[in-house]
């Protein structure tokens, strides 16, 4: 083939990455919204991952989008967990600055936007995240923004599967030596790890027969107990709710639009799996603190929102986002 013809052949495409604590996402769409390539891998977090391998992580699986097809890239962006501080934009920006995908007018942003636009594409609005942390931003039409450092309890945040895995665990040792309440979460816990005492498995954490992400994933057992009436388990899902609502809160006083029709957006794995007991919690928080806001759950792939403001960052149209927005989500 000719480079000429070479040359024709080639797409002109946008490149979306959505990197999260415990997985990523990267798409390839043409500039009228067809889906090209799409691929996913472990977390890219660098706040969990360190720098180095987030940006490994990315590169390989960037590198296999781009080789599915043929492209022009009209622009890349990197919507990534753990991008709370500008220096940690900053150093993300250095790091793959060499990249052949990167240009300088590629975007990098803390990866709630791109779930804020998955959710909705209103010029005012706030996002709230609870997967393996929590986070909020707010968003107003004249682009002031609300953010969070959103760095866990030493910059005031509490909440996420990280959190409430590692309440689960606490209350089950407390439940099984006397210090605290008896709970359902105990027997969970033993079942989860086919042990016969709680002192087992924290043993084995501490020990490192044990690794410490299975804290996280102890998060479910929290909302079967309670669905089941337990009161500890419950206690513990409305102090989540609160902090849900507080941050949703806070980011529309802070904008200024507490008082308007705001969509306030709920995602990651903790708010998307659905949980009636929590959503109802928030719904009822935000009635009563802001009346007028309206909640919208994003249960498809955040992936979908880097992916339209890929395409509107490039100029795409209407139709172009439209199209995207049916391949992202079918």
């Amino acid at each position: 083939m000719s480079a000429e013809a070479g040359h024709a052949a080639a797409v002109r495409a946008v490149l979306a990455v959505d990197g999260g604590g415990s997985k990523t996402d990267v798409v390839l769409l043409s500039l009228d919204g067809e889906l090209l390539a799409r691929e996913r891998g472990p977390g890219s977090n660098p706040q969990i991952t360190g720098l180095a391998e987030s940006v490994s992580v990315i590169e390989i699986l960037v590198g296999k989008a781009l080789a599915r097809t043929s492209v022009e890239l009209a622009g890349s962006s990197v919507y990534l967990a753990g991008m709370d501080l500008p220096a940690e934009i900053t150093a993300f920006r250095e790091a793959v600055s060499e990249a052949p995908w990167f240009r300088e007018d590629s975007v990098v942003e803390v990866d709630l936007l791109a779930l804020l636009r998955a959710g909705t594409s209103e010029p005012d609005a706030v996002a709230v995240v609870c997967g393996t942390g929590i986070n909020a931003v707010g968003v107003r039409a004249d682009g002031a923004t609300s953010r969070f450092p959103s760095l866990g309890r030493i910059s005031g945040d509490w909440g996420g599967g990280g959190d409430l895995g590692a309440e689960v665990l606490w209350h089950a040792v407390r439940a099984e030596d006397g210090r605290g309440p008896q709970t359902e979460l105990r027997d969970l816990v033993l079942a989860e790890f086919s042990v016969v005492s709680v002192a087992e498995v924290f043993e084995a954490l501490h020990f490192g027969r044990i690794p410490g992400r299975a804290v996280v994933e102890l998060a479910p057992l929290l909302f079967t107990a309670a669905a089941s009436g337990d009161q500890v388990a419950a206690a513990v899902v409305a102090r989540q709710a609160e902090e849900i609502v507080t941050m949703a809160v806070t980011s529309l006083r802070r904008l200024g639009l507490i008082e308007e029709p705001v969509p306030v957006v709920l995602g990651g794995s903790v708010l998307a799996a659905g949980h009636r007991e929590l959503l109802n919690a928030v719904e009822r928080g935000l009635a009563l603190r802001a009346p007028k806001a309206h909640t919208e759950l994003v249960t498809a792939s955040p992936v979908l929102g880097a992916g339209l403001l890929a395409l509107e960052h490039a100029g795409a149209g209407r139709n172009a986002l439209l199209r995207a927005e049916a391949a992202l989500t079918g």
